[in-house]
């Protein structure tokens, strides 16, 4: 029995994955933010977007795991929000998915508290 091992990618390879995953399930405002050069960062990325409705948040979430799992065999390292989907977080360690329901994402502004980030639309970065 052959046991696969996963395979290494670098926080920028995750992220390409990450919004691959997003843009096959259609998700909207798409941001990548670059945490590497900010103090007490947790990671060195995050990868937000938003869903519209409560079935396309979990598509996208399932839809990033797929895209993630096929080149790495890799699965997050936590997970949360699967059962209320208003907001999911996918914690692949060196880059944080989160899917929010846009009001959510509204409320918790992470690009405002994270503002020291360097940020980057998908349109301009990552299309």
């Amino acid at each position: 029995m052959r046991i696969n091992k996963p395979k290494e990618l670098s926080s920028e390879e995750l992220c390409k994955l990450v919004v691959k995953g997003m843009q096959e399930k259609k998700a909207i405002d798409i941001v990548v933010m670059d945490l590497r050069e900010v103090k007490n960062a947790i990671s060195d990325y995050f990868v937000i977007c938003s869903g519209t409705s409560d079935t396309q948040i979990d598509a996208i979430a399932d839809s990033v795991e797929e895209e993630v799992y096929k080149s790495s065999q890799a699965n997050p390292w936590h997970e949360e929000g699967k059962m209320n989907r208003e907001w999911i977080l996918l914690d692949y360690v060196d880059v944080v998915v989160h899917i929010f329901k846009k009001e959510r994402r509204v409320f918790y502004d992470l690009e405002q508290l994270w503002g020291d980030a360097e940020i980057h639309t998908v349109e301009e970065t990552f299309a």
